[in-house]
Protein backbone atom coordinates (compact mmCIF):
# COMPACT_ATOMS: atom_id res chain seq x y z
CA UNK A 1 0.00 0.00 0.00
CA UNK A 2 1.53 3.02 -1.03
CA UNK A 3 1.58 6.16 1.41
CA UNK A 4 -0.35 9.09 1.15
CA UNK A 5 0.66 12.78 1.42
CA UNK A 6 -0.51 12.95 5.50
CA UNK A 7 1.01 9.33 6.28
CA UNK A 8 4.78 10.86 4.60
CA UNK A 9 4.07 14.36 6.66
CA UNK A 10 2.95 12.85 9.81
CA UNK A 11 6.00 10.32 9.94
CA UNK A 12 8.45 12.84 9.00
CA UNK A 13 7.43 15.10 11.75
CA UNK A 14 7.37 12.17 14.28
CA UNK A 15 11.12 11.81 13.22
CA UNK A 16 11.48 15.68 14.20
CA UNK A 17 9.43 16.84 16.57
CA UNK A 18 10.87 14.82 19.45
CA UNK A 19 13.90 17.20 19.08
CA UNK A 20 13.71 20.58 20.68
CA UNK A 21 16.62 21.91 18.84
CA UNK A 22 14.32 21.37 15.47
CA UNK A 23 12.18 24.03 17.15
CA UNK A 24 15.09 26.46 17.85
CA UNK A 25 16.45 25.81 14.38
CA UNK A 26 13.16 26.52 12.99
CA UNK A 27 12.56 29.69 14.42
CA UNK A 28 16.47 30.87 14.02
CA UNK A 29 15.59 30.44 10.43
CA UNK A 30 12.29 31.86 9.89
CA UNK A 31 13.51 35.05 12.35
CA UNK A 32 16.50 35.39 9.86
CA UNK A 33 13.96 35.60 6.73
CA UNK A 34 12.53 38.84 7.41
CA UNK A 35 13.60 41.98 9.77
CA UNK A 36 9.73 42.29 10.66
CA UNK A 37 9.53 38.67 11.55
CA UNK A 38 12.31 39.38 14.02
CA UNK A 39 10.29 42.38 15.18
CA UNK A 40 7.49 40.21 15.86
CA UNK A 41 9.19 38.02 18.37
CA UNK A 42 11.55 40.55 20.37
CA UNK A 43 9.53 40.48 23.47
CA UNK A 44 8.42 36.65 23.11
CA UNK A 45 9.17 33.60 25.77
CA UNK A 46 10.54 31.51 23.14
CA UNK A 47 10.62 28.52 25.07
CA UNK A 48 6.81 29.14 25.01
CA UNK A 49 6.49 29.83 21.47
CA UNK A 50 8.04 26.81 20.42
CA UNK A 51 5.57 24.79 22.46
CA UNK A 52 2.45 26.66 20.60
CA UNK A 53 4.33 26.16 17.09
CA UNK A 54 4.76 21.62 18.08
CA UNK A 55 1.54 22.11 18.51
CA UNK A 56 0.13 24.23 15.87
CA UNK A 57 2.25 22.28 13.62
CA UNK A 58 0.69 19.19 14.47
CA UNK A 59 -2.91 20.77 14.33
CA UNK A 60 -1.99 21.05 10.34
CA UNK A 61 -0.81 17.87 10.05
CA UNK A 62 -4.52 16.64 12.19
CA UNK A 63 -6.43 18.27 9.71
CA UNK A 64 -3.94 16.87 7.02
CA UNK A 65 -5.46 13.85 8.15
CA UNK A 66 -9.22 14.22 8.17
CA UNK A 67 -9.19 16.33 11.21
CA UNK A 68 -11.95 19.41 11.81
CA UNK A 69 -10.58 22.44 11.13
CA UNK A 70 -11.70 23.74 14.48
CA UNK A 71 -8.46 24.61 15.92
CA UNK A 72 -7.54 26.16 12.59
CA UNK A 73 -10.00 28.70 12.19
CA UNK A 74 -9.14 29.26 16.23
CA UNK A 75 -5.20 29.87 14.99
CA UNK A 76 -6.55 32.07 11.81
CA UNK A 77 -8.47 34.56 14.14
CA UNK A 78 -5.87 35.08 16.32
CA UNK A 79 -3.07 35.47 13.50
CA UNK A 80 -5.88 37.75 12.14
CA UNK A 81 -5.40 41.63 11.73
CA UNK A 82 -7.26 41.96 14.59
CA UNK A 83 -4.75 39.41 16.65
CA UNK A 84 -1.09 39.01 16.17
CA UNK A 85 -1.26 40.47 12.47
CA UNK A 86 0.48 38.00 10.96
CA UNK A 87 0.02 39.41 7.28
CA UNK A 88 -0.82 36.65 4.43
CA UNK A 89 2.58 37.05 2.51
CA UNK A 90 4.15 36.05 5.52
CA UNK A 91 3.14 32.38 5.47
CA UNK A 92 5.11 31.47 2.34
CA UNK A 93 8.21 32.15 4.64
CA UNK A 94 7.27 30.31 7.59
CA UNK A 95 6.41 27.24 5.03
CA UNK A 96 10.15 27.26 3.32
CA UNK A 97 11.65 28.05 6.93
CA UNK A 98 9.63 24.76 8.19
CA UNK A 99 10.65 22.61 4.58
CA UNK A 100 14.54 23.53 5.34
CA UNK A 101 14.09 22.77 9.18
CA UNK A 102 12.45 19.70 7.80
CA UNK A 103 15.73 18.56 5.48
CA UNK A 104 18.28 19.27 8.43
CA UNK A 105 16.31 16.95 10.67
CA UNK A 106 14.54 14.31 9.02
CA UNK A 107 17.31 12.01 7.88
CA UNK A 108 14.67 10.07 5.44
CA UNK A 109 13.51 13.87 4.03
CA UNK A 110 13.21 14.24 0.12
CA UNK A 111 12.13 16.33 -2.83
CA UNK A 112 8.90 14.08 -2.51
CA UNK A 113 8.74 14.51 1.03
CA UNK A 114 8.97 17.91 0.47
CA UNK A 115 6.05 18.03 -1.66
CA UNK A 116 3.82 15.92 0.19
CA UNK A 117 4.81 18.09 2.80
CA UNK A 118 3.76 21.43 0.67
CA UNK A 119 0.30 19.27 -0.53
CA UNK A 120 -0.59 18.22 2.75
CA UNK A 121 -0.74 21.23 5.25
CA UNK A 122 -1.49 24.20 2.20
CA UNK A 123 -5.21 24.10 2.63
CA UNK A 124 -4.76 24.12 6.48
CA UNK A 125 -2.53 27.25 6.32
CA UNK A 126 -5.46 28.46 3.76
CA UNK A 127 -7.81 28.62 6.57
CA UNK A 128 -5.42 30.15 8.93
CA UNK A 129 -4.49 32.98 6.25
CA UNK A 130 -7.68 33.23 5.06
CA UNK A 131 -8.81 34.86 8.67
CA UNK A 132 -6.59 37.95 8.09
Amino acid sequence: MENTDSDIVFQSYGRCCNNEQFFVDFYDRFMGSSAEIRALFVDTDMTAQRHLLRNGIMQLVLHARGMPDTKLRALGCSHSRTGFNIRPEWYLLWLDALIATLWQYDPHFTEDTAGAWRRAIAPGIEIIRSAY
